[in-house]
Order: C-alpha cells, then structure tokens, then sequence
C-alpha cells in the first residue's frame, strides 16, 4: 500500500504520518502547500510539496507518485474565518476535492475524504450516517459541498469520515485545544468562561488517525462517524480537565453560547454515534479522559 496524505502539516497529518510510518506494508508520502514541519521528526519519510487547490499540481502530484490511497485531510476549518473569506473557504474546501475526487478516479486511487459534524443544524444528536445534514454555517456548507462531490464523482472508491472538536498536541505550532486552554488557564489561575448550552463528542487527533487507517487498510467504502463516545459540553470537558491536572475548577464560568459573539453559527448539539465504525472497521476510542493523559505526556 502507498498511502499519500494532504495537509500533513496539520493536527489529523501529523498524527497520521506518525501513525502510517510504523505499518511495515505502508509506503507513505506526506504532502503540504507549506514547507515540511515534519523533516526534523521523521527524516524517513518522503515529503512533496502540494497546493491542492491548483488543478495541474494535483495531477502532476497524483501520476508521479501513483498511491493506491489518499487520505484528505487538508481544509480551511476555522468556522469564523470561512464566515468571513468565503471565497477563499469555497476554493479551498470544495475547488481542491473536485480536482482530488476527478484524478483519485481517473488513476484508481482509494480516496478518504475528512468531514465535519458542521455539516449539520445541531437540533438533535448524537448522529448516525444517515441523519440528514443542514448546514447552518458556510463552513458546513463547503465540506457538505465537498461531500457530495466525492459521492457523485463516476468510478471513484471513496470513503467519507465525519468527525467531532478533534483535540491534539501539534509539532511545530498550530492552533490549541479545549485541554490545553483549560490547563494552561487555571496555572495561571486565570478565570475563564466556558460554555454549557452546546454537546460534542470530542474527538482525540491520534483515535481519528487510527479510524482513517482502518479505512485505508480495509479500502472502506461509504460514510463513516469516527469520533469519541462521550457526549459532553465544553464546561464539563474544562472540569475534567481540571480534575486531572488538580486545579481549581471554581475558576471555570459556566456560560450559554450567546455570552461570545462568532461570525459564524456553531450546531448546538451534534456528536456521533459510531456503531457503524466499531463495527465494521474494529475502531475503538479512547475515553476523554485517557485523551487528556496523553496530551499531559505529550506537552510537560
């Protein structure tokens, strides 16, 4: 298997290049539009420039290193600036699958492509595949935009994995995370306001690398909901952050979603139910909690 990931200077990238390289039958290519954050981690493993939004690139790419998979993870996912650069949102989120999905075909390629639970309205959760999807952000238009490109793409073996607030360590810098925040907050002993009017199944980065894996090892076709099993709100996720790093939970506010003003609506309700991936692909997440232990280790 040869397996080439997009956006692998990213959280789910990174994790899955650390993930991939350690299965002797995988043969991995890490490409991102920026230089390699990766090099100094992992020398071992080949590196190729790729701007997915530029079509001759895409291909260019796709016939020179011929993988049997690709794993698509790179996207514009921060929900407010999608609100706010919409253009940009489109070219990035749905523009690149249209080239990514019509090469994938064209050269037999494998392709997963990475969703969102934004792709719904957030009435009702948690979610199986089959609920139906209502965007109420541009952002969630654009992936569910993505999505059916990918579906109605002719002689393309696809599979689409949606997912919920993936949390992670990032080399190299990145944008940080509910347990990060919480904990680095409260060491200062700093108050900060948390909300509890809205439900996820947070997500941990290294579980939805190992369900795309499992994806890719069984060439999976179909949609599928990989995220963690507890639903729970930002307050409550911040107070077993505490209660982990033993600091002061009093420090938490709890708050309704209208204390911020967002240029973009977040679903007040989502999550997933992941039966269909448990059983089918054998994936199996880690409690929340085991989530925060190991981004204790990973960030002393």
């Amino acid at each position: 298997m040869k397996i080439l990931i997009t956006g692998a200077n990213g959280l789910l990238g990174q994790k899955l290049v650390a993930l991939l390289r350690q299965q002797s039958q995988v043969t991995v290519v890490a490409t991102a539009r920026g230089t390699n954050r990766l090099a100094d981690l992992y020398p071992d493993v080949r590196f190729v420039p790729l701007d997915v939004t530029d079509a001759v690139q895409v291909r260019q790419v796709l016939v020179q290193e011929q993988p049997t998979h690709l794993i698509h993870t790179a996207a514009m996912t921060q929900v407010d600036e999608c609100e706010l650069n919409q253009d940009a949102c489109w070219t990035q989120n749905v523009t690149a699958v249209e080239y990514l999905a019509s090469t994938c075909a064209e050269l037999d390629i494998h392709l997963i492509h990475l969703s969102t639970d934004f792709i719904f309205n957030g009435l009702v959760g948690p979610l199986t595949e089959e609920a139906t999807p209502d965007p109420i952000s541009h952002y969630g238009a654009s992936k569910l935009a993505a999505e059916r490109i990918v579906r109605a793409t002719p002689g393309l073996r696809w599979a689409i994995a949606r997912t919920v607030l993936v949390y992670g360590t990032v080399h190299g810098g990145g944008r940080s995370n509910i347990v990060l925040w919480v904990r680095d907050s409260l060491r200062k002993n700093q108050k900060i306001k948390v909300v509890s009017d809205q439900w996820r199944t947070p997500t941990l980065a290294e579980d939805l690398a190992l369900g795309c894996w499992l994806l890719a090892l069984h060439s999976a076709q179909g949609i599928y909901h990989l995220s963690g099993h507890e639903l729970l709100t930002p307050y409550q996720m911040a107070q077993q952050v505490a209660a982990f790093f033993e600091l002061d939970a009093a420090l938490l506010e709890q708050v309704d979603a209208s204390t911020f003003t967002q240029p973009a609506k977040r679903p007040p309700r989502t999550g997933f139910i992941i039966e269909k991936a448990e059983r089918e692909l054998g994936y199996q997440p880690r409690s929340f909690m085991e989530g925060i232990a190991l981004l204790a280790q990973q960030s002393k």
